[in-house]
């Protein structure tokens, strides 16, 4: 017999110690582990970190081996690691419709259980009884599962198998917007039950889908159909969302030490190494004890503190568990394992000998790992005075297996029995590695052989749809249907993924199916769905930030390729010539350069050997009955059609050409057959011209049986000449006191004078003559809509005479959308697609992103109840239909709801810093005060300013979103419509100003000299009707206009003359007003606001705002980092309606800030901020009066008892708004001050 060597017998000792502390628990049967002795459930969390010492062990005998017994023990420690995996997997698969139910439609209670029973596999506890929805243990598993795979376990033995794991996949790849109760089972750290979107989360579920991806869960023995598909803009939504979090854990959790595990092993998920340093800094200052990391601030588990008897806290009760959180060892398991794969011996050595000191002995010598540190009930007042004082007491689990089994990875690896590689095969470690620039491939393609001759002419060749062949170009959309497949089992009653958008990286590859090559065009020009993709601006825009985002976020082999389409709606001048947008864009491809991205242009053929390649083995031609499958769960917004059309493949086509039947039949069902009759120019108008959309809305919504919003929305100014329709208006100072029945009644008592039949009934039938007459597209909108909403979608309309045939409305509500499109209608546009409720393909993901970057939303036109907030992410449906709900009946304004939204996302992706000091973004607010900067540059009414704005271009909306948004100074000047053109509202242009405050045109000398004689001249207001006169937002230069006369402090020219004192207000408000108009309807504060109110509460007992007390109590719930707080006080300012009044209160706390830093204990019961505004403003006017100013200037905004020049002045100076608001703050909280020999000035 041989001798054992040294690192055998340490071997043995570890074999004894991984017996003794955690095999000796597992069921025989089902493989699985208890949590403890005492608690006899398997978590699925636990079992997974507890099986890690097992299985690193039987790798070291592997490769450590003496003696064959050595390798029989490494088989037997592998194969009890395969044991508890496949228990685990079984118990999964007892819950397959959860699994199925939960990816279509996520919820707390449909989701897989997190823990179950040990020797059953079967459920414990009910689906509302536990907080199940822990989407980081569930990624946990697929993490290891893969990485197990691939250092050569045998996991998973069938297809079926296979196919529930692809499953899955599509379970948590939607983690970037699903709310969970997170890895402590808490959610919200109050312990309600609230579930909140965790970092820990997503960063797992991150990991688990790049470790999975287009790997085969057979082995070396497997095949393409065993092989896992992962898309890859679900993992980049994981990634980015997690970048925009840490160091923040989650709303209620500033910091969390469970993100050891996402920004090291085992998910190394992060791949920014700056923020993986600054993450595990934050953990080590604020989370650090003598005994390990406490879990987060205020955890209030296991502490003397805790009620037992209680499950969840009150509020007030979180301050209690401050300082004397219990630590956790474990925690610096993590710190171990994270110093060996980062090479950092002493960090590696420092936590070791500190784990040392913590561990417990156990029988012969063993150690064992506590589950945690408290602090004793007679030491906690000594712990309050002087954290980490005391010393502890261990309490919970001995051993905790989790911690146990890292404690001993860890120690393998230290000692050199295990290399990292060895424990992470897939080689996640060097997720925060260098990687080079990608060069994006763009294959520019003609629709057809006009098109390329005419991009020939312009020195651009390209190859025609056609000649590209083999390889076939489909939209995005196909593939959308396509993936539809994966994953379908008929056994398990699994229909595969649900029918959803697939992103750029996704259409940037080459997909091998049946022994074709297929290329999809990127889905932001698929027209089909939404029509942004309308608007060649807009698609220029919208590829300049794709192909930024495929240089930054391509992490797979090879180069993307993106197929870019000239089609013929990117022609002008009646087809005769490219759009020169296009053009532009296309000579810049050239150039190799574009939108901050390398690129390379060529033909399909020549990427292909360049290019990433993704086999589809689950289209393959044993699959065909799956493609006759009805696909019940493909988007709603798509045809019948379209969803039923597999089910219409011939049974006598031949079995090779089913699938190029099913794909021809997809594309065929989303063409616009030709039904509705052409407009008859010159006719009369259906409807008379006192009857406004809003009122033919108002008219169905009363048929439909909605609620009419009763709020009045309307400018002061007015125009008495308005002699065309207007459908809405957006400009409001809502008076809901004052105004809340006044308005409404008209609504009500409108009659359209539809047509009536001898019974008195509408007649249909003279409708739909009508339709043929229309002079134009917005009248046949109307009728049809009428149709819509008294017949329905389905409802079949008889058309006769040359345009012969009958369609039903939806289908020709889709053929006018076409036609409008064709025009360039943006105005009908919207219209139509709020009639036929389009959303946007990217709509949830557009909210996701920006709630998770620790911001929320509210829909809706103000004030409350009608504006709808949306704090946690969304299903697409139910996201869908709250916004239509907010919008009233205004269809227009859920459309555009919808548009700004996803443009929202786009600028919190590509320009972050813009929303720095916002956390609520009020889309409806947006919408109003786009709407007022319109009003006041064109100086035209309320309606005509909504009209406008809903008749600006998509890439005209995003410009002007981003002009308010930034602060930059813009102007609005009215240009010339085509005549061809049938829309009815003034056509408007958005000019950047520059540092004269003057547009280009203003700039050329003679246009800014005849505006500032107009400027000047206060004998008549400017003429609205001009449509070559330029008007600017910002008209003159503030250097030029403002004075330091204190009788004039808004620093414009005092009116004179008969001119009217509103309209003049109107026209000549300055900046600092339209500033705080602006600064307050996006809700934008000073950096650090939210910390520096939390400072103020701790010194007072409340602040009253608009009549809501936030009271100083919340300081003991929640910590000044939280964004949970944050949120608290916001929605206190969001009671305020008016955003200029908010704005002035959010000075007036900043001031008082400023008193609260002071050296002082209180500054004095409830503090009523809007005094303190008023005191402030009647001391401005007191000085006014000195100065002899007339009544103009002292005008009160009658809604806020406000001066107008108040709001106008800016903050400095000796008339500014800080200087009064000073005045006002010092003498209301006089008595708290200390007392000195200075006096106020």
């Amino acid at each position: 017999m041989r001798s054992r060597s040294n690192s055998g017998v340490r071997l043995d000792g570890f074999a004894r110690l991984v017996q003794e502390t955690i095999l000796c628990h597992q069921n025989p049967v089902t493989g699985l582990l208890p949590a403890s002795a005492q608690q006899k459930d398997a978590w699925v969390r636990d079992n997974v970190y507890s099986i890690l010492a097992v299985w690193g062990l039987g790798m070291a005998y592997r490769k450590n081996a003496d003696r064959d017994e050595d390798k029989a023990k490494a088989y037997e420690l592998e194969q009890s690691v395969v044991k508890l995996m496949q228990g685990l997997l079984q118990c999964m698969m007892r819950q397959v419709e959860k699994v199925e139910k939960f990816k279509c439609t996520p919820s707390t209670k449909e989701c897989l259980h997190a823990k179950y029973d040990t020797a059953t596999c079967g459920t414990v506890v009910g689906d509302d009884q536990w907080g199940h929805l822990q989407v980081d243990a569930t990624s946990l598993y697929l993490l290891f599962l893969a990485q197990m795979t691939a250092s050569g376990l045998h996991i998973i033995s069938n297809l079926d198998e296979v196919a529930f794991i692809q499953n899955l996949v599509f379970y948590i790849e939607a983690a970037y917007k699903v709310a969970d109760y997170g890895m402590w089972e808490r959610g919200d750290k109050t312990n309600k039950g609230i579930p909140e979107l965790n970092g820990s989360s997503v960063g797992m579920a991150k990991a688990a889908l790049e470790a999975i991806d287009e790997l085969d869960l057979f082995g070396a023995r497997g095949g393409p159909k065993s092989v896992i598909h992962v898309l890859p803009d679900e993992v980049e939504h994981c990634q980015s969302i997690l970048s925009s979090m840490l160091p923040r854990a989650s709303t209620s959790k500033e910091i969390d030490a469970g993100l050891l595990s996402v920004i090291s092993f085992p998910a190394f998920a992060v791949e920014d190494a700056d923020l993986v340093n600054l993450t595990k800094g934050e953990i080590i200052s604020k989370l650090q004890g003598r005994y390990g990391c406490c879990r987060f601030i205020r955890d209030g588990y296991r502490t003397p503190k805790e009620d037992p008897t209680r499950l969840h806290y009150d509020p007030a009760e979180l301050k209690l568990f401050e300082n004397i959180e219990c630590e956790w060892p474990v925690f610096w398991t993590y710190l171990i394992l994270d110093g060996v794969f980062n090479q950092d011996h002493v960090q590696v050595q420092e936590y070791r000998e500190a784990l040392d000191e913590v561990l417990i002995r156990g029988k012969n010598g063993i150690r064992l790992m506590p589950e945690l540190y408290a602090v004793p009930a007679e030491k906690v007042e000594e712990e309050y005075r002087s954290p980490h004082s005391v010393d502890r007491v261990a309490a919970g689990q001995l051993p905790h297996l989790w911690g146990q089994s890292l404690y001993i990875l860890g120690s393998l690896l230290a000692e050199g029995f295990l290399a990292p590689g060895e424990i992470d095969p897939l080689n996640r470690r060097f997720s925060t590695c260098f990687k080079p620039d990608v060069v994006v491939q763009v294959s520019v393609v003609a629709e057809n052989s006009q098109i390329q001759e005419l991009l020939r002419d312009h020195g651009i060749d390209v190859e025609t749809q056609s000649e590209v062949q083999p390889i076939r170009i489909m939209p995005a959309r196909i593939l959308s249907h396509i993936y539809v497949k994966l994953g379908n089992c008929k056994k398990l009653k699994l229909s595969g993924r649900p029918y959803r958008h697939i992103g750029v990286l996704g259409t940037s590859k080459f997909y091998e199916i049946r022994n074709r090559t297929y290329a999809f065009t990127p889905q932001f020009i698929d027209q089909h769905h939404f029509y942004l993709a309308l608007d060649n601006q807009m698609i220029v825009e919208m590829l300049r930030n794709e192909l930024a985002y495929l240089s930054s976020s391509w992490r797979m082999t090879g180069r993307p390729t993106l197929t870019f389409p000239i089609t013929n709606n990117m022609l002008v001048e009646d087809g005769e010539c490219i759009d020169p947008c296009i053009l532009s864009t296309l000579r810049k491809l050239q150039d190799g350069y574009f939108g901050g991205a390398r690129v390379q242009m060529g033909t399909l053929s020549s990427f292909l050997t360049t290019s990433f390649h993704t086999i589809l083995s689950f289209m393959d031609a044993d699959s065909d009955d799956n493609i006759l499958d009805d696909e019940e769960d493909e988007d709603d917004d798509d045809d019948e059609e379209e969803e039923s059309c597999a089910t219409a493949v011939s049974a006598g086509t031949s079995r090779r050409d089913m699938f190029d039947q099913y794909l021809t039949q997809l594309l065929q069902s989303t063409e616009t057959k030709s039904h509705l009759p052409p407009i008859q120019r010159g006719q009369h108008h259906v409807f008379s011209a006192e009857h406004t959309t809003r009122d033919i809305l108002s008219f169905m919504a009363q048929v439909q049986g909605l609620k009419i919003p009763s709020s009045s929305m309307c400018l002061p100014i007015t125009s008495a000449m308005n002699k065309h329709r207007k459908s809405l208006n957006l400009l409001v100072v809502p008076q809901t006191h004052v105004h809340s029945t006044s308005l409404p009644t008209k609504a009500h008592s409108t009659d359209l004078h539809l047509p009536r039949d001898a019974h008195g009934n509408t007649d249909f039938a003279s409708l739909v003559r009508q339709l043929k007459e229309c002079p134009t597209l917005q009248d046949q909108a109307d009728i049809l809509y009428i149709l819509y909403a008294m017949k329905g979608p389905d409802w079949v309309v008889n058309l006769s005479g040359r345009h012969c045939g009958d369609a039903t409305v939806r289908g020709l509500l889709e053929e006018l959308y076409v036609k409008a499109g064709a025009c360039k209608e943006w105005g009908l546009i919207r219209y139509i697609s709020g009639m036929l409720h389009k959303r946007v393909e990217v709509l949830a993901e557009a909210c996701t992103d920006l709630i998770s970057h620790q911001k929320q939303l509210t829909v809706g036109l103000p004030p409350e109840p009608r504006e709808k907030v949306i704090s946690v992410p969304l299903p697409p449906e139910e996201l869908n239909t709250l916004i239509y709900e907010a919008s009233g009946q205004d269809i227009s304004i859920a459309v555009l709801t919808q548009e700004i939204m996803v443009y929202l996302a786009m600028y919190i992706r590509s320009q972050p810093m813009l929303f720095g000091d916002m956390l609520r973004l009020r889309i409806g607010l947006i919408m109003q005060v786009m709407a007022t900067e319109l009003a006041r540059s064109l100086h035209c009414s309320g309606e005509e300013a909504s009209e406008s704005l809903m008749n600006l271009s998509p890439s005209d909306m995003k410009n002007l979103l981003h002009h308010i948004l930034s602060g930059k100074e813009f102007g609005v000047e009215r240009s010339v419509r085509p005549l061809e053109s049938t829309a009815t509202s003034p056509a408007i242009s958005i000019h950047e100003l520059g540092h004269t405050g003057a547009t280009k045109t203003e700039r050329t000398g003679i246009r800014k000299l005849k505006s500032e004689i107009k400027q000047l001249d206060d004998s008549r207001p400017a003429s609205i009707f001009s449509s070559s006169y330029s008007i600017s937002s910002n008209v003159t230069s503030p250097r030029s206009t403002r004075c330091s006369s204190p009788s004039t402090p808004s620093g414009i020219l005092s009116p004179t003359g008969s001119l009217d004192p509103q309209l003049a207000w109107e026209e000549r408000q300055g900046q600092w007003l339209r500033r705080r108009r602006l600064d307050g309807a996006i809700n934008r504060v000073p950096m650090g606001f939210y910390q520096k109110v939390w400072k103020i509460l701790q010194k007072c007992h409340g602040l009253s705002i608009a009549g809501y007390v936030l009271p100083s109590s919340t300081t003991r719930e929640m910590t000044e980092g939280e964004i949970k707080f944050a949120v608290h006080v916001e929605s206190v300012l969001n009671r305020v309606p008016q955003p200029e009044y908010r704005q002035l209160l959010v000075e007036t706390i900043m001031v008082l800030t400023l008193v609260a830093e002071m050296e002082i204990q209180s500054i004095g019961g409830i503090i009523h901020i809007d005094r303190i505004v008023h005191s402030a403003n009647e001391l401005f006017l007191q000085d006014q009066i000195a100065q002899g100013a007339n009544e103009f200037f002292l005008e009160k905004d009658t809604s806020t008892g406000i001066c107008n020049f108040f709001y106008d002045s800016a903050p400095s100076g000796s008339y500014g708004t800080m200087t009064y608001l000073s005045k006002a703050v010092v003498t209301y909280v006089q008595e708290f001050l200390p007392n000195t020999s200075c006096l106020m000035q």
